[in-house]
This record gives C-alpha cells, sequence and structure tokens, in this order.
C-alpha cells in the first residue's frame, strides 16, 4: 500500500479490495488506526519522560552485616514480633532480591513484617572478574553460613528459618541438608527441585551447551546472557506483547511508574560467578543430582531425603520458569509427614507482585511458621479482598 498512490484508480480499487481480503479491515481504517498508535507512543514517550525517579525497596531496613559484595539486612518491625524465629529470605543469584519489597502497596516484605515476622534478607550483590572462582561452596558453605550465625547470635535464637526464592529456595535446602540443627523450618517459593520434567523449558535451553567452554571462555556468566535465556521463553509476551500494550498506559502515570519498576528490576541483572555457574549448571539443570541425591557440596553429598524439619513448598500455577511439575517434586523427595504444598495463582514474579498474592502468600508463611503443627498450612486473604 505504500506505493498505492502510484498506480492508475483502477488498480488502487482493485488493491483496496485485495488488502480488504486479507485482512478484513477497509484500507482508510487501517491508516487511520496505525496514526493513532503511533500518537499513543509518543504520548506514552513524553510521559516517561516527565517521570520522576523510580524507587525500589522502601521498606525501612538497616545493614548488619557485609563481606565481599554480599549485605545482610534486617527490616525494621512494623508490629510486634511474633515468629518463634527470624527468618531469612535467600534469594537467588540471579536479579535482585528488591523484588521482595518492589513498592510499598505491593511488598511480600512488607506482608510478612505486619503479621509479626522477624525478616532478614540476603543481597548477593554484584559479582566482578574477582569473583569468578566462587564456587556454591562458598556461597553456601561461607556466606550463607556466615549470615545464619550472625543472625543466631544478634537474636540470641538457637536456630533461624529459612526462605528461598528459585535458586535460593535450592540453597536453602542445601544449607538444611548439611546444617540441619542451624535451621527450625524452611519455605521454598517457585524452586526447582527436579530439574528434567518434561514442563521445564529452560532445561532444554541449558542442558546442550557446552558449560565448561563458556565458563572457560568468558569467566562470570553476563547477567544479560541468562536473562536473554528467561526471556526467550515466552518471547511474544515478555519483549514483544507487553510493549504493545504500553501505548494504552499513555494516560495513566500510576501504571506507567509501576510498569518502569518492573523493567528496571527485570534488567537489573548481576554477572553469575563462573565456577558457581558451572557447578549449578551442569549438577542440577544436565545431570539432574540435586533430586537424584548425587549432588555434593565440598564434597558431602546433599540427601534431600534426610531432611526432617517442616517444609513449606510454595509453587505458581502459571509459572513458565519453574513449572509446577519441578517444584512438586520437593514432595517425593524428601518424604517425610511434615511437609506442606501452598499453590498459588500467577507467574514466577507475579507471585511477589500482585495485589491477590500479596495479600494471600506472606500471611500464609506466617501463620505455618507461628502454627505448632506446621503442617497445619490454610491459605489467608487480605482484608482488601
Amino acid at each position: 500500500m505504500i506505493y498505492a498512490a502510484r498506480l492508475p484508480n483502477s488498480v488502487m480499487l482493485s488493491e483496496n479490495k485485495r488488502v480488504r481480503f486479507m485482512i478484513g479491515i477497509e484500507p482508510q481504517q487501517l491508516l487511520q488506526e496505525t496514526a493513532e498508535f503511533a500518537q499513543q507512543i509518543g504520548k506514552s514517550f513524553n510521559r516517561f519522560a516527565s517521570l520522576d525517579s523510580v524507587k525500589h525497596a522502601a521498606t525501612p531496613r538497616q545493614t548488619k552485616y557485609q563481606l565481599d559484595k554480599l549485605t545482610l539486612y534486617r527490616y525494621e518491625a512494623t508490629s510486634e514480633y511474633r515468629s518463634p524465629a527470624p527468618l531469612l529470605i535467600v534469594y537467588a543469584l540471579v536479579n535482585r532480591p528488591t523484588m521482595t519489597d518492589l513498592q510499598p502497596e505491593r511488598s511480600f516484605v512488607r506482608g510478612l513484617l505486619d503479621a509479626g515476622i522477624d525478616v532478614w534478607l540476603i543481597d548477593w550483590g554484584y559479582p566482578d572478574r574477582a569473583d569468578c572462582a566462587l564456587t556454591l561452596s562458598d556461597y553456601i558453605d561461607g556466606y550463607l553460613a556466615n549470615c545464619v550465625e550472625y543472625i543466631r547470635r544478634e537474636t540470641a535464637s538457637a536456630q533461624v528459618d529459612l526462605l528461598g526464592i528459585c535458586q535460593g529456595g535450592v540453597f536453602s535446602l542445601c544449607f538444611t541438608a548439611l546444617y540441619p540443627r542451624q535451621v527450625r523450618r524452611v519455605v521454598t517459593l517457585v524452586t526447582p527441585v527436579d530439574f528434567h520434567t518434561p514442563e521445564f523449558l529452560l532445561t532444554k535451553l541449558i542442558r546442550p551447551i557446552d558449560v565448561d567452554l563458556l565458563v572457560d571462555t568468558l569467566g562470570n556468566v553476563p547477567g544479560s546472557l541468562l536473562n536473554f535465556s528467561f526471556l526467550s521463553l515466552s518471547p511474544f509476551r515478555l519483549a514483544g506483547q507487553k510493549y504493545v500494550r504500553l501505548v494504552e498506559l499513555a494516560e495513566d502515570q500510576e501504571a506507567l511508574t509501576n510498569f518502569l519498576r518492573m523493567e528496571e528490576w527485570i534488567f537489573d541483572s548481576p554477572d553469575m560467578a563462573g565456577e558457581t555457574f558451572r557447578q549449578f549448571a551442569q549438577d542440577c539443570f544436565q545431570h539432574n543430582r540435586l533430586i537424584r541425591g548425587e549432588m555434593k557440596i565440598d564434597g558431602r553429598r546433599i540427601d534431600l531425603s534426610s531432611l526432617q524439619l517442616p517444609l513449606l513448598n510454595i509453587y505458581a500455577r502459571q509459572d513458565h520458569i519453574v513449572p509446577e511439575s519441578s517444584a512438586r517434586a520437593l514432595r517425593r523427595a524428601c518424604n517425610h509427614s511434615d511437609y506442606s504444598e501452598l499453590a498459588v495463582d500467577g507467574g514466577h514474579i507475579g507471585v511477589f507482585v500482585s495485589k491477590k498474592a500479596c495479600g494471600q502468600i506472606p500471611l500464609s508463611v506466617a501463620h505455618w511458621l507461628s502454627t505448632p503443627r506446621a503442617n497445619e498450612i490454610r491459605q489467608h486473604s487480605s482484608p482488601n479482598q
């Protein structure tokens, strides 16, 4: 249709009919809608340019411990502590833990605090070339163990509760298997356990990779490369559709701010220490050693069946990164009676930012941590629902 103006009228009429036949819309209507869409894009850009800086991690917290790139935070209480033990949130090495406290009105951390939980969080920081030799043992036996020990001393608690998110859930399970006397209860949230279920698309991307060649060539694995892998799991929705829909938000400053807040989090991707990536990719994604009981940390085998403490496993039904089948495999791996599951609607990120999830999950976790019988899990709804 770009060349229609140069054609004779009879040819233009024929061309118009062909357009209507092919896409079911009048050419003039198509041009009008395209022009309106372009105007909306312009409005969106102008609105973005007028936005103030987006703020994350709004809940007050204090830096309690630092080592190398790691920072351990303790959040200020919003109500009287009612939890029997302090709760340490262990996030993945990929992306940033600000997802747990992205905005005040939809904050996973705030929900836990309001429910009386003493919340601590590990920020792994940004590894650089000096960290390329860090191993899983350094993270689990070193950094995580040091944080647990600090919290136990600071709070005079014999044990801590762990809440591990995604890869952080794997770290939490490994730590607990190695140091069971230091942990009272474990919550895993969107955590992979069986990496070879048919629905696990990320495994299908990683299994054919020559991981040794990748790490030996790059050193640390770039966060941008890891992020691209996640986006490629649902490219139309995550890399195209959301930007097309963005024009619908041109007049809604709050919605645009939330969109920008999410975009900043998504693309704030730390690199991963090369040796840690090597072991995690090979042990978990390629050889599925975690659920087989063959994974080792500094020569010590991780046996999930040895976990006899209360476990709460929370998974998302629409998770495109960690499918339900992978997360639910924890039940058969640990194989004991004090195991609970909580299924929530939403995706891998939605469990932290959706209004419904932020009302449901923190209260359910707080109830489970506080009840004498851990397997009496029930779902909670926020007062606003």
